[in-house]
């Protein structure tokens, strides 16, 4: 879960208390918090209903509001509050502010200063997906898992290749079709041979997972109308396919709660860290925030464009000209995958697909 969005609907001013919880995998560690000072702190087992009668019977007559931060229990906690029609707000962790110097922490000390930065409307909300983008996260995720499982093999295999002192048939950087066939040709003692047979294994299994979830994948997005619409949209876009358009999906979730242009690029860290003060401006690398794998398949796509987008080919060479140095390519690139999460945004928010308007080159 990633921070996408503040919530626009949560005024403190409107609410009489302010639950700040700290979620553990078997308890709750809750901070109760009023307009006048007044704190209340108590510790249960995770459990969402003990929590809402627990609220009903100590506040029956206040506005309450709650805050957790993002963790391995997901959304289950904000999902039965939000039926019981109470406000809650999960947070990112690296976005609570904390007091600086301070060396000591406990459950019952976050869930306070998660009570007291709600009440006085510092904690910023993370886009929470409804149950089909959930599902698609779920996935896209296991997909990626697997994914990095194939990378994992195949460097071992070349590890044990170059440990054994044989060497690799073929490039090495490009596994084709007939890879596999020659590596159980390699001729090397019986040990070796077994544990190279074993990897060759693991490796033709994880393809064909990843074959089967891909697939499972598609089935699920033509049971959604909407996140079927939304993945055309995205792959209309030149460099982008299926797979990136498929995580973007089930990133970003409702295209509806996209509120500023450059959102998505903030989402997925494609945006220059900045550090100016009076008028001197300074700004540094990309800030690298949210999932690093959509962002690696963002840049991946943005090599594909520039093949096949003239206006994208002439914005890399632009911003390369302006960097002739060992970076450069490496500037230029993500500038121009910054530059594709803009016309994601376009898209999804017009619900249109994209369309090059060779005079002005605008979406149409």
């Amino acid at each position: 879960m990633q921070n996408l969005q503040l919530n626009p609907g949560f005024v403190p001013n409107e609410y009489d208390v302010f639950a700040g919880l700290d979620v553990g995998k078997k308890s709750i560690a809750a901070t109760f918090l009023d307009n006048y000072g007044t704190m209340k702190q108590v510790k249960m087992p995770y459990n969402s209903q003990q929590l809402i009668n627990y609220v009903h019977n100590k506040y029956p007559d206040k506005k309450v509001a709650f805050v957790y931060e993002t963790g391995p229990t997901g959304f289950g906690l904000y999902d039965d509050l939000t039926s019981a029609k109470y406000f809650c707000m999960i947070t990112s962790a690296s976005k609570v502010p904390t007091e600086p110097g301070s060396r000591v922490k406990t459950n019952r000390i976050d869930s306070k200063k998660l009570s007291e930065n709600l009440r006085g409307g510092q904690l910023k909300n993370i886009h929470i997906p409804t149950e089909s983008y959930r599902e698609l996260r779920h996935l896209v995720q296991l997909r990626d898992t697997v994914v990095q499982q194939l990378k994992a093999t195949k460097l071992r295999i070349k590890s044990l290749l170059l440990l054994k002192g044989i060497p690799f048939p073929g490039n090495e950087n490009k596994w084709i079709r007939n890879t596999i066939y020659e590596l159980r040709e390699i001729k090397c003692s019986i040990p070796i041979k077994y544990h190279l047979n074993k990897l060759i294994q693991s490796l033709e299994f994880f393809h064909k997972d990843i074959i089967e979830i891909t697939r499972t994948i598609r089935s699920f997005c033509k049971t959604d109308e909407e996140i079927n619409k939304n993945i055309d949209f995205i792959k209309s876009i030149p460099g982008i396919g299926f797979i990136t358009a498929t995580h973007l999906i089930a990133r970003i979730g409702d295209w509806r709660q996209l509120y500023r242009f450059d959102q998505i690029g903030s989402f997925v860290g494609l945006v220059p860290s900045e550090r100016s003060t009076g008028d001197a401006i300074r700004r540094g690398h990309i800030t690298r925030m949210g999932n690093t794998n959509l962002r690696n398949k963002l840049i991946q796509c943005a090599w594909t464009a520039i093949r096949t987008d003239p206006e994208l080919k002439e914005f890399y060479l632009r911003i390369l000209g302006r960097n002739r140095n060992s970076y450069g390519s490496q500037k230029a690139i993500t500038a121009v995958a910054r530059k594709l999460t803009l016309r994601i945004y376009a898209v999804l928010t017009q619900q249109k697909y994209y369309k090059i308007n060779k005079s002005d080159n605008k979406i149409l």
